[in-house]
C-alpha cells in the first residue's frame, strides 16, 4: 500500500496487457454525466489530459443559478444539456435519450450523478459507463454512503470507481482508494480531506486506464455488502437517546452538516452539529430538558453537554434552530444584539468585495438581508466562499463562519472582525482577590486554571497563601487534587492533538507568544507588586528581574517557532531509486512543569516558553509558596488569545498534588531535554 498526500492506494497486481487498438492510441471521446463542483472539476482535469468531453448532460438552472458543470461546460463550448429527468417512471424518455446518441460518446463519466440513468444510454457507448461512489463497495451501497460509514463508526473510509451495471452500486470494481477516519470527522470533512481531492484524480486515473485498455473489472463480492436507505426522511434523522455516546457522536457527526440531526430541546425542534466526545469532569451550566434522554442535558460555556444510555457524554458545539446557527453555548440566552460597526475607507471597500463574491456564488443581487443559504448555497458553495476570501482579502474564515452568519449583513460583521484580529473568546471570570498595595489595586485570581476556565478544586480544599514579610494571609488558593491534574492533562492532551492550538502554524504561535509578551509588559508593576508581596522579593529587583527578564524570555522563544528547522543528510542512492533522508522536528505533547518558590514567574517562563515555541502544551504546578504570578500569567493568557487546553496552571502542596502517569512521563521528556 502507498500513501500519497494523505491518499492510502489500493495496488492491483502488475500484469501487462498488449494491444494494436485504437483506444491505446487516442484520447476518448467522453460523455460527462452529473453535478456539481465535484463534475466540474473531473471535467476539467479531463480536458487537460487530452480526453475529448463531446457532450455534457446535467440538471436544469436553480433560479437563476447554473450548476457548476454546466458552466464550465459552457466556457469550452462544450455541448450542454440540461436534463430535467432521463425517464418517466420506469420508462426511458426517448426524445432524452436519442439527443444523448447524437453526440458518439465511447465512454460515459458519472463523477456525481443524482439521476437515475436509463440502462439505454449506461450500455450505449462501445466502452460502457464509469461511476463514482463515495464508500468501499460493496459496503454502504445508496445515496447516503459517506453518512452511513460515519454512524456505522468505520474506521476506514474511501470511494470506489466501477462500472454501472443494472443494479444500484453493484457493478464490477475499476479501482478503490481508502483513508483511516478520523475520530472527529464529519461528512464535510471527510469529504473535503479525501473524498473531493482525490476523487476528482482517481476519475481521471481511471478514464486513462479505460483509455489504454488496462482498467480491471472486478466482481464485487457478497460477503460485507450493504445498503442502507436515504437520510433525506426527517424520522431517519433523529437522535436516538437510547444508544451509548459514542453511537450518538457517530450520528451525530454522520449528519453533519447536511441534512443535521435533530430532538428537542426545552420543547423544540434543534439539529445538532459540531459533536464531540466530552472525557473532563461534567462542568457547571444549566440544565434543559432534552425529548428521550435519561436526564438533563447541561448548557455550559463550550456548549451542551449530553448522556448517552452509558452514562458517558458528548458535548455540542452548535446549533441550529429555526433554521438559524448558533452557538450551543447560548441556548435559551437571549440573543447578543452589537451595536452597529463604524467602519473605515477600507473596510467599506472590503464589504464591496464581499458584496461581489456573494452574488458571483449565487447569482442575484445581493443586500443587507441576502440569507446565503435561503438563496440556494449548499455546503461546496461555503468551500468557494472561503477560498474566494482567503484569495482577494487575505482573511482565513472558516466554515463555520458561514453557518454561524449565513446573512449577509452579520457575515460582513464577522469578516471585519476577523480582519480587525478579534475573534468569540468568551469572557473571562474568576473568583477575584483584590488588594491595594504599592498604590496599585491589584486583582488577581485564587482558583485552579484548567481549560481556559478557573474552577475550584474537586476536592474543595485550600491552602493559606503568606506573606513572608508579616507571615499575614494574602489569601486562600485552591489545593488541586489528582482529579484535577487528570482534567488538567486531558485539556491539555485534547488542545494538542484535536484543539486550535494544533492547527495554527509555528508563525501564528509566535504572533501569540510575543502577545503574551506585551501584556506582560503592559502590567509589570502589577506583577511585579503581586511577586514581591508573594515571595518577599524586593520590589524594584522583581520588577527589573523577575519581571522584565520573563518578558525577555517570552519575545526570545517567540522568535523561534518558526525557526525549528530540520535537515537532510546526503546518501547514496539505492540505484536506480533515488533517496532522500531528513529530519523533522515535532513536539512531544504535553509537558509536566514544576517549579520553585523563588524567583517563580521567571522560573515559569524559562520552563515554559520553550514548550510552547516547540507547539507542546503544558500543565504547571507553581510552589505552594509563591503560586499567585502564574495565577495572574494564566490570565493574562487567556487574554492574549491562548485556546483552551494549551496552558493548565493547578496550584497545591506536592505531596497531595498526585503526579499521574501522563504527566510524569512529560516530566520525563522535559527533563531530558535539559
Amino acid at each position: 500500500m502507498l500513501r500519497i498526500k494523505g491518499c492510502h492506494f489500493i495496488t492491483r497486481q502488475p500484469y501487462f496487457k498488449f494491444s494494436t487498438s485504437q483506444v491505446v492510441l487516442s484520447k476518448l471521446r467522453l460523455a460527462l454525466i452529473g453535478q456539481s463542483t465535484f463534475a466540474a472539476e473531473v471535467y476539467k482535469l479531463l480536458k487537460n489530459k487530452g480526453h475529448n468531453v463531446v457532450g455534457v448532460f446535467t440538471i436544469p438552472d436553480k433560479g437563476s443559478r447554473e450548476d457548476p458543470l454546466a458552466t464550465v461546460a459552457r466556457a469550452d463550448q462544450t455541448p450542454v444539456y440540461k436534463v430535467k429527468a432521463w425517464r418517466k417512471g420506469e420508462q426511458a424518455l426517448k426524445e432524452i435519450v436519442d439527443q444523448y446518441k447524437e453526440v458518439g460518446a465511447e465512454l460515459n463519466v458519472l463523477p456525481f450523478c443524482s439521476q437515475f440513468i436509463p440502462m439505454d444510454v449506461i450500455n450505449f457507448p462501445k466502452l460502457k459507463t464509469i461511476c463514482y461512489h463515495p464508500s468501499i463497495l460493496p459496503r454502504h451501497r445508496g445515496v447516503s454512503a459517506i453518512s452511513w460509514t460515519l454512524i456505522h463508526g468505520d474506521k476506514e473510509a474511501g470511494f470506489s470507481v466501477f462500472w454501472a451495471d443494472e443494479g444500484l452500486d453493484t457493478g464490477p470494481i475499476l479501482l478503490q482508494q481508502k483513508c483511516a477516519v478520523e475520530p472527529n470527522d464529519t461528512v464535510d470533512t471527510l469529504y473535503s480531506r479525501f473524498l473531493y481531492p482525490c476523487g476528482i484524480k482517481a476519475m481521471a486515473e481511471a478514464v486513462d486506464m479505460v483509455a489504454d485498455g488496462t482498467a480491471p473489472k472486478i466482481v464485487q463480492p457478497t460477503e460485507g455488502a450493504s445498503f442502507e436507505p436515504s437520510l433525506r426522511k426527517k424520522e431517519l434523522q433523529k437522535i436516538d437517546w437510547g444508544k451509548d455516546a459514542v453511537e450518538i457522536h457517530n450520528f451525530i457527526r454522520g449528519l453533519d452538516s447536511s441534512p443535521g440531526a435533530w430532538s428537542l430541546l426545552n420543547g423544540e425542534e434543534v439539529k445538532f452539529f459540531g459533536s464531540k466526545l466530552w472525557e473532563s469532569a461534567k462542568p457547571e451550566g444549566t440544565q434543559i430538558a432534552v425529548d428521550g434522554m435519561q436526564q438533563p442535558g447541561i448548557v455550559h460555556s463550550d456548549g451542551i453537554l449530553l448522556w448517552g444510555s452509558d452514562g458517558k457524554m458528548v458535548n455540542i458545539e452548535r446549533l441550529s434552530v429555526n433554521g438559524r446557527m448558533i452557538s450551543a453555548s447560548q441556548f435559551g440566552k437571549s440573543r447578543y444584539e452589537s451595536d452597529a460597526l463604524q467602519l473605515t475607507e477600507e473596510e467599506q471597500n472590503m464589504i464591496i468585495i464581499l458584496n461581489s463574491i456573494w452574488k458571483s456564488i449565487l447569482s442575484i443581487e445581493v443586500n443587507n438581508t441576502t440569507d446565503f443559504f435561503s438563496s440556494g448555497a449548499g455546503s461546496m458553495d461555503v468551500v468557494r466562499l472561503v477560498e474566494e476570501i482567503k484569495e482577494k482579502l487575505q482573511i482565513k474564515l472558516q466554515n463555520e463562519d458561514v453557518f454561524m452568519a449565513p446573512v449577509f449583513l452579520e457575515f460582513c460583521e464577522t469578516v471585519v472582525k476577523k480582519a480587525r484580529g478579534a475573534s468569540d473568546k468568551k469572557e473571562l471570570t474568576y473568583n477575584a482577590v483584590k488588594i491595594e498595595a504599592n498604590n496599585i489595586n491589584l486583582t488577581f485570581p485564587n482558583q485552579l486554571f484548567i481549560n481556559n476556565h478557573f474552577v475550584n478544586s474537586e476536592s474543595g480544599k485550600t491552602i493559606d497563601c503568606m506573606n513572608p514579610s508579616d507571615e499575614s494571609v494574602l489569601c486562600k488558593v485552591q489545593c488541586a487534587s489528582e482529579k484535577d491534574v487528570d482534567d488538567a492533562v486531558e485539556a491539555a492532551r485534547n488542545a494538542f492533538y484535536d484543539g486550535e492550538w494544533s492547527k495554527i502554524s509555528n508563525r501564528e504561535r509566535g504572533v501569540l507568544m510575543n502577545r503574551l509578551a506585551d501584556l506582560m509588559d503592559n502590567h509589570k508593576e502589577e506583577l511585579a507588586t503581586i511577586e514581591s508581596l508573594d515571595s518577599g522579593a524586593v520590589y524594584t529587583l522583581a520588577l527589573k528581574t523577575h519581571i522584565g527578564m520573563s518578558v525577555e524570555t517570552w519575545r526570545y522563544f517567540a522568535g523561534w517557532t518558526d525557526k525549528l528547522h530540520g535537515s537532510t543528510i546526503p546518501i547514496s542512492h539505492a540505484r536506480p531509486n533515488r533517496n532522500l533522508t531528513f529530519t523533522r522536528r515535532e513536539p512531544i505533547g504535553v509537558c509536566g512543569l514544576i517549579t520553585p518558590w523563588n524567583y517563580p514567574l521567571m522560573m515559569l517562563s524559562w520552563k515554559m516558553a520553550p514548550c510552547l515555541a516547540a507547539g507542546n502544551t503544558v500543565v504547571i504546578k507553581p510552589s505552594e509558596q509563591s503560586p499567585l504570578t502564574a495565577l495572574k500569567f494564566a490570565e493574562l493568557s487567556v487574554r492574549a488569545g491562548f485556546p483552551p487546553g494549551v496552558i493548565n496552571v493547578l496550584p497545591g502542596k506536592g505531596a497531595s498534588v498526585i503526579w499521574t502517569w501522563r504527566v510524569l512521563l512529560g516530566l520525563f521528556i522535559t527533563s531530558m531535554l535539559h
